[in-house]
């Protein structure tokens, strides 16, 4: 008997009861974490059902290691997301037999050896490829290219240097990062490297570099250096004691440059090298091919060439006992106790993606391509598979730490939540270490464990003072995973862990007086509910935690209060002064830092700064992130991707600022088109997108490939919208493209591929995108569409999803609201829309 399908509708609504009304997390879960097949049936109608996969699957590898954990027990540990969350790729891809992914968030490429050749760029260019299509994030270093001007045996007699590579990459991130699939690249140079000036500047021209994150890896002799105004040494290759190239440089003036281009348009982030290296465990096992080379996208995870990891989350305020109240305290024995077992299911996630990568091997086994086709892939799977299974590298995390510091009466970026926090964060560290020594005595170690090679790793032995007991322990067994810890950003995973924990939005009305103020820090956003009178209600929206804290303090959240009153409460609740724009930016680095030591890879945190700082408060948070023992730091400045990069185009095509856009009513005969692809109800379907100087003037959608439908190769991406008149005076439009060999092809009649109905609304978009409505504006009318069937809905959210990649970078997104943090700060970058204030980004 086959699996339970559900309709869309059940599930959602389903989801909806379980996510306790929040509409937001219920089509996040459906649409991302529900299990589905190619062709969109649905096998999960909740996320109940998906803990049951998960915790059926934890079990069934515990069943072959001693004391085994029974499937109830995970359950009860995963069940509403209260105490462990396994994060994207183990929660989506775990028992789920419908598609071939890897479990693995995180992924780090590279080439062993002499890797400056064509052939060395284009093989890692096809494995971040290979990755990215099974929901991997990749990271590649470019510190082994030549700089630009070193001589080349091949027709060009000089090399282009590492910048033009940059985009190449870039290019296939985006290319891949399309139809749902998730595509995110970090590249990285090291400062050493006499290029590394270029690659800083790269993504500061608009348009370039697009796919990417950026870091510039600083070393200590640098950072001194440029506090102390001396000169640095660049030198090509940068570890070789006789390099083939070398210049002297400016320290200072070369970091006055990072520091601007991260105030401006926040990047490069930087990552503090010798602090990565010193700190790193694995790294004690380098000359074994675990040489630390670049990080994945975020910045958590430091990893070798195809080593990899999976993340999990430990939701803090979970152990928060009477939240908000005097006699609030947090379960460390509770917490001790989990933290343990979440170590244990990491460990066990390592075999269920060793299974994974079994899988993927078998499906590339039976592909019918040539063998010397398959081959990268292959043998990139199988260097993965044995990295995996050689070091059981594991991403324990947390998430919810501000939640819990205020339910705990602590007011972040203060001393003592600092303090608080860096204690729960060495109980994760001690209890993660001996619950992987615990595994080492009953499952084995690692397989290149070795006492010896760590004895002098600073992780290691701040263990070993912490705990002697501990540390003794792992002399006599071993450890079984050769490093356990990280702080990731949880993305809609974190969504879906506020609402089940009681952390939904909830609506307080305020009384206003014909004033309209902007929204308090702790509020996510202000509804006007009637502006006509004298005086108005607005329903201000809190996180139910800030109810949860007024109802433990006497104060009755059904009451209607006005300004004054709210302003009150605020300032006496435990999220007074702890926003982002709150928070003492210097503190915040400093608990980073404190923090750091505790985590043996990587934290990932973006500092965000209000508009107006100057770039010297950058330099100075990125100089005491580097004496403070950070590993990395980002800045984002709120509006800093607006209106900062430079423009491509010359000056004189600019037009005056109060001069309004020239609208061109007659359409010109042949129009440049784009061609962007969607599903619709299952079905494959085409937008040909008319464009006007580069603006959407015009488009056209309809079904592809089928008898009645729009016959058109994969490969083609733009052509030629022609408007034609026949001798009847009949007006149709017909779409021409130009193969690879240079010949044309031409499907005419557009209008004829269209149901009437969306041929109807298509003539209404493109009538408003012909008069110059602001494009953002254009998909807010197309999103306010209020229609009638579910096909036409379907349809409507794909032509949202083809005008959105014309929407300026910087455009702010008014009205919408982050769906991991609930600020109303989302900008639109990429076509996606990006969260300024936790950096969460939403495609599609």
């Amino acid at each position: 008997m086959g699996k339970q399908i559900y309709s869309y509708e059940e599930a959602f609504e389903e989801s909806l009861r379980y996510f306790q009304g929040d509409e937001l997390a219920a089509r996040v879960w459906v649409n991302k974490y529900a299990v589905k097949d190619s062709f969109g049936n649905i096998y999960e109608k909740s996320p109940e059902d998906m803990h049951w996969r998960i915790a059926n699957e934890v079990a069934r590898i515990e069943a072959k290691y001693p004391n085994a954990l029974s499937a109830k027990e995970l359950y009860e540990l995963l069940d509403h997301f209260k105490y462990i969350v396994p994060q994207g790729s183990p929660m989506t891809g775990i028992g789920n037999n419908y598609q071939v992914a890897s479990l693995s968030n995180c992924f780090v490429i590279g080439v062993d050896g002499e890797a400056d050749s064509y052939g060395a760029i284009i093989k890692i260019d096809e494995e971040q490829v290979q990755l990215m299509k099974r929901r991997g994030g990749v990271g590649h270093d470019l510190s082994h290219i030549r700089p630009k001007g070193s001589p080349v045996k091949n027709s060009a007699l000089t090399s282009t240097g590492l910048v033009p590579f940059m985009e190449r990459y870039s290019n296939s991130t985006r290319e891949v990062a399309q139809d749902g699939r998730r595509g995110a690249l970090m590249l990285s140079v090291s400062i050493k490297h006499p290029d590394s000036e270029a690659f800083i500047d790269a993504k500061m021209t608009e348009g370039k570099v697009t796919g990417a994150n950026v870091s510039v890896k600083l070393d200590d002799a640098f950072m001194q250096a440029a506090i102390d105004g001396k000169p640095y040494k660049q030198q090509y290759p940068i570890d070789s004691a006789n390099p083939t190239t070398s210049k002297e440089i400016d320290a200072s003036t070369l970091w006055k440059k990072i520091v601007h281009n991260a105030w401006k348009s926040a990047e490069p982030g930087v990552l503090f090298w010798d602090t990565i290296i010193k700190e790193s465990v694995p790294d004690c096992y380098a000359d074994l091919g675990y040489k630390t080379v670049s990080t994945n996208p975020c910045g958590e995870i430091p990893l070798c060439p195809y080593d990899s990891c999976r993340l999990l989350a430990i939701n803090l305020y979970s152990y928060v006992v009477n939240p908000f109240k005097k006699d609030a305290y947090f379960d460390f024995e509770l917490f001790k106790k989990h933290v343990a077992l979440a170590q244990r299911i990491m460990d066990d996630i390592i075999d269920l993606e060793l299974e994974k990568i079994e899988q993927i091997l078998g499906k590339v086994s039976q592909d019918p391509e040539e063998t010397d086709v398959k081959r990268t892939e292959r043998e990139l799977w199988g260097k993965i598979y044995k990295k995996s299974a050689q070091g059981r590298r594991t991403g324990v995390g947390i998430t919810a730490e501000g939640d819990m510091l205020a339910a705990l009466g602590l007011q972040y970026g203060t001393e003592k939540a600092t303090e608080f926090s860096e204690q729960v964060h060495k109980t994760v560290a001690l209890c993660a270490y001996r619950s992987s020594v615990e595994m080492a005595k009953e499952r084995g170690a690692f397989e290149v464990y070795n006492t010896e090679r760590e004895q002098n790793n600073p992780f290691i032995n701040r263990l070993a003072e912490a705990d002697p007991e501990l540390y003794d322990l792992m002399k006599k067994y071993g450890r079984r995973n050769i490093a356990c810890l990280t702080i990731a950003p949880t993305g809609t995973t974190s969504l879906m862990t506020q609402t089940t924990s009681g952390i939904e939005p909830v609506f307080l009305p305020v009384y206003r007086r014909r004033r309209k103020v902007n929204p308090n820090d702790t509020q996510v956003r202000v509804d006007f509910v009637d502006d006509t009178g004298d005086a108005y209600e607005e329903y201000v929206v809190f996180h139910h935690k800030f109810v949860t804290w007024m109802e433990a303090n006497g104060y009755d959240p059904a009451k209607q209060y006005t300004p004054e009153e709210i302003d009150e409460l605020v300032a006496k609740s435990p999220y007074h002064n702890a926003t982002s724009n709150d928070v003492d930016w210097l503190m915040k680095v400093k608990m980073q830092g404190r923090i750091q030591k505790w985590v043996d890879h990587s934290i990932s945190v973006t500092i965000n700064l209000p508009h107006d700082v100057d770039e010297e408060l950058v330099n100075t948070l990125y100089v005491e992130a580097w004496k403070s023992g950070c590993k990395g730091c980002t800045v984002y400045r709120d509006g800093s991707r607006s209106g900062v990069l430079i423009s491509t185009k010359k000056e004189s095509e600019e037009l005056p600022p109060c001069k309004p856009p020239t609208v061109v009513e007659v359409r010109p005969r042949i129009l440049d088109a784009d061609v962007v692809r969607f599903q619709n109800n299952r079905e494959k379907w085409v937008a040909f997108v008319g464009l006007l100087d580069g603006r959407p003037y015009e488009i056209f959608t309809g079904l592809q490939d089928d008898e009645e439908g729009i016959l058109l190769p994969k490969s083609v991406v733009n052509g030629k919208i022609i408007k034609n008149v026949d001798e009847n005076g009949n007006k149709r439009y017909d779409f021409q493209f130009q193969n690879k060999r240079g010949y044309k092809t031409t499907i005419e009649g557009l209008s004829e591929k269209f149901n009437k109905e969306y041929w109807n609304y298509a003539k209404l978009i493109s009538g408003v995108l012909r008069w110059r409505m602001p494009i953002e504006q254009v998909i807010k009318l197309v999103s306010s569409l209020q229609l009638d069937s579910e096909s036409i809905n379907t349809w409507k959210n794909g032509v949202e999803r083809a005008l959105k990649k014309y929407v300026q970078d910087g455009t702010e997104a008014l009205g919408k609201k982050c769906p991991n943090c609930g600020s109303e700060s989302l900008v639109y970058q990429e076509g996606c829309l990006t969260c300024k204030n936790c950096g969460t980004s939403k495609c599609g």
